[in-house]
């Protein structure tokens, strides 16, 4: 039976594909071998012997300590796409409440609340509607920034709704420049991306050469009465930078979804209070993932939507025991296991290994179970970081 120990409120949808037979699942377990959670935050936390991977139900993963679980041969899993659509509708909302006042009619109609004859209400709000003007996004250029699994959304719903839309990734992977719409006009960089666009919505991940991409110096480039959308992460955006651009005039409204003290109370600031994936369907979708994504890899060895480790996958050759271990990502130590193998008389029926950056991961499905002393040996070889038995 395997453990799995749950962090945060994850949606029953997702925990219900952990079998009962097979897994225990729950905030109290003991010697869990995988974690499930949404925004827990993990880092200093003990890492556990037992742990072999972590699920963060959402596509961010500042909160877990990476780093240190590849150190160990954890793997740490995210669900990217799973929350993407209710981030995007969020954001098409984000643009709307920037291009017109609408936060602001509304407030002024709520102080009316002593008003009693409809005839002067009437005259009233005609009278006062100019206040509230604002523009349409048609015919507007929208500038996403990540075109991702959300960025890419975002780009197909505005080009749906008439506006033009340029793209800036520097990342872009093969699978994401598919799937996004031949109407985005890729711009090679930031700033010409900035100088062109009426809004600007953010959808890079929060890593150390993302830290405050908006600045100072890239903002500005762009236009004046441009808007700026921010539903990513907050280390994305320079708050102080935010704050000076708006009172300068030189951006017209910054609407985020991580509020901060500095941007509280600006005037040209709408920030909520970090609602982006706060819909059920995307609880549910994400808890789905992150549990699908755990049972493969806790049953088979097979990893998808890793951060740390790379995409990997084998399908079973039936009667085998699979066994799969992680390294350093160095010459020599895949020869070195096989050798041990051999030298046991335990013959490989099939294998698979692939490499992200220092780490390597390997999968072989052995025609009978290793020896005891075939297992030992193996755990080790030099490099050899962790070692798993998967029975028949």
């Amino acid at each position: 039976m395997f453990h799995i120990k749950t962090y945060n409120k994850i949606a029953p949808k997702g925990l219900r594909r952990f079998a009962p037979e097979k897994y225990e699942v729950g905030a109290e377990v003991s010697n869990p071998e995988a974690y499930i959670l949404r925004s827990h935050k993990l880092h200093g936390e003990e890492i556990p012997s037992s742990l072999l991977a972590v699920a963060r139900a959402g596509a961010g993963v500042n909160n877990l300590p990476v780093a240190d679980y590849t150190k160990l041969g954890v793997v740490a899993f995210n669900t990217p796409g799973a929350n993407a659509n209710a981030v995007k509708e969020l954001v098409l909302a984000a643009m709307l409440l920037s291009s017109r006042d609408i936060i602001g009619s509304r407030a002024f109609v709520e102080t009316l609340g002593h008003m009693t004859d409809s005839a002067e209400m009437s005259k009233l709000l005609e009278d006062e509607k100019k206040r509230f003007a604002g523009s349409e996004l048609k015919g507007k250029t929208l500038g996403v920034v990540g075109l991702g699994a959300i960025g890419s959304m975002v780009a197909e719903t505005a080009l749906a709704m008439g506006m033009d839309v340029l793209g800036y990734d520097p990342a872009l992977s093969v699978e994401a420049a598919w799937r996004l719409p031949n109407q985005v006009q890729r711009k090679e960089s930031l700033n010409a991306l900035l100088m062109a666009s009426d809004y600007v919505s953010l959808h890079v991940p929060a890593i150390a050469a993302t830290k405050h991409l908006l600045n100072k110096g890239t903002l500005a480039v762009m236009k004046p009465h441009a808007a700026l959308i921010n539903f990513a992460r907050e280390s994305i955006v320079d708050p102080e930078a935010i704050v000076n651009a708006l009172e300068a005039g030189k951006l017209r409204q910054y609407v985020c979804d991580f509020p901060e003290p500095v941007l509280i109370g600006r005037k040209g600031v709408i920030a909520l209070p970090h609602i982006g994936a706060s819909t059920e369907e995307a609880e549910e979708n994400c808890a789905v993932m992150a549990a699908d994504q755990i049972r493969e890899f806790l049953e088979n060895g097979n990893i998808v939507n890793s951060v740390n480790f790379p995409a990997i996958s084998m399908s079973r050759v039936e009667g085998t025991t699979r066994i799969t271990f992680s390294n350093d990502n160095v010459a020599g130590v895949l020869g070195d296991v096989l050798s041990i193998f051999a030298e046991h008389n335990v013959n490989v029926i099939d294998m698979t290994n692939k490499s992200r950056d220092a780490v390597a991961y390997n999968i072989l499905d052995l025609a009978v179970a290793p020896p005891a002393a075939a297992l030992e040996a193996l755990r080790k070889v030099k490099h050899v970081i962790r070692v798993r038995v998967i029975p028949a």
